[in-house]
């Protein structure tokens, strides 16, 4: 009689409902106002990034399901730092939100601007374990310059594979049908050309108000990072630094 290796159990799949409870795990980690002061992580960093107010800290609060998780102000602009949290259970997290400043902010003083530019700018070049970005955009507006300079600027590492993008359509309750449907389209027209990789880009309709595209969201991404692979990295490296 011989003894045969049983064939691996699949995996269970990834439901709304999972990745929602793990979403809801999402707790405080750090803040910083320099990258230099980030913490070196070997976890999967997913960073939400957009105008001021554009719902991000809202939008972190409505995935977590937590009122107070992320600083939401009525006043934009206040977000100043990187702001870290972390996923998973509490002694084995697996992966981390960033909640970056926002910008576009007219009332901000143009030395804070270029402060939290230079900030943003140095995150999205150099940060080693960046693997998706969530880009916060009001549907009632569309892709401002502001956000088309922002892609352009990520546009190489998401061409590469590197990073994930994700286009948040925030507000949508605000829109009736028609209007819904327009702003679909027209973004998705636009990301067409940041990569040959479908699964790279996406772009959904997100309202904190009404729940809508909640469960997408948070589905979309468990899914990035059960799916993320570090690039081979020397053990122990230091915390990632702009380059001159």
């Amino acid at each position: 009689m011989t003894n045969e290796i049983p064939d691996a159990v699949p995996a269970e799949p990834i439901t709304e409902k999972i990745a929602l409870a793990w979403t809801h795990t999402t707790r405080f980690l750090t803040t910083a106002s320099q990258l230099i002061h980030l913490p070196a992580t070997d976890l999967p960093e997913i960073a939400f990034v957009g105008r001021s107010n554009a719902g991000k800290s809202t939008a972190i609060n409505t995935l977590a399901q937590q009122k107070r998780l992320a600083f939401a102000s009525k006043t934009p602009g206040r977000t100043q730092n990187i702001n870290l949290f972390e996923l998973g259970p509490k002694d084995a997290a697996d992966a981390l939100f960033a909640d970056l400043p926002g910008y576009g902010y007219a009332a901000v003083a143009k030395a804070a601007k270029m402060r939290w530019q230079k900030v943003m700018a140095d995150y999205l070049e150099v940060r080693r374990s960046l693997s998706g970005v969530v880009l916060m955009v009001d549907s009632r507006l569309g892709l401002t310059d502001l956000d088309k300079q922002l892609l352009d600027f990520v546009a190489a590492r998401i061409s590469s594979g590197e990073i994930k993008l994700l286009v948040l359509l925030t507000k949508a309750d605000k829109l009736n049908r028609r209007g819904a449907d327009a702003i679909l389209r027209s973004t998705t027209d636009y990301l067409a050309e940041l990569s040959t990789e479908s699964s790279d880009v996406a772009v959904t309709l997100f309202s904190a108000l009404k729940k809508s595209g909640v469960g997408d969201v948070a589905l979309a991404l468990r899914e990035w990072v059960l799916a993320h692979r570090l690039p081979d990295a020397v053990a122990g490296a230091e915390p990632d630094q702009p380059t001159d």
